[in-house]
């Protein structure tokens, strides 16, 4: 027959606890400090903030015709709705940031701006562009949308966005 002795003292629970408690606080603030984005975000910011994005910002190389390809955007508003939460959106947005950087494409203006995990905001901006998956990438000129991408490039985001812009 096996004989077990548990010693349940305090000496031997309090350690254990307190390990527990510790990292259970370290948890909690962390996420905390990376909670859901809800608005307009910099590019910057949502890198230097949102490791997930960060490490695939690094992570893509784009090739050289993707590079060619982004060019389609030159002169145009690019606006991004997204979730700092949605794994699409964590694989699409640093992708499409990384393009614009090696490029150095020109644009009228990049808007990106995160939306909750039922995919609104406050102000119902993401409701007058009609978002219904993340990420949506909307691509505007003279005040007309004249592209999106929604959720996923059927091949690739360059080509994708190229093939809808060109005539």
């Amino acid at each position: 027959m096996i004989s077990a002795s548990f010693d349940d003292s305090p000496a031997r629970i309090v350690p254990p606890l307190l390990c527990l408690l510790v990292f259970m606080g370290t948890a909690t603030a962390a996420e905390q400090s990376n909670s859901d984005h809800l608005g307009e975000i910099s590019a910057s910011s949502l890198l230097s903030i949102y490791q997930a994005f960060a490490s695939e910002y690094e992570a893509y190389s784009p090739t050289q015709a993707e590079l060619s390809q982004i060019e389609s955007l030159r002169g145009k508003a690019v606006t991004v709705l997204f979730g700092t939460w949605c794994h699409d959106s964590e694989r699409e947005v640093p992708r499409l940031l990384k393009l614009l950087d090696q490029n150095e494409v020109d644009l009228q203006s990049l808007t990106l701006f995160a939306v909750d995990r039922n995919k609104t905001d406050p102000d119902g901006f993401a409701a007058r562009l009609e978002l219904q998956y993340t990420p949506t990438l909307i691509v505007s000129e003279g005040g007309q949308v004249i592209a999106r991408i929604i959720e996923r490039p059927l091949e690739g985001l360059a080509t994708d966005l190229q093939r809808q812009l060109s005539p």
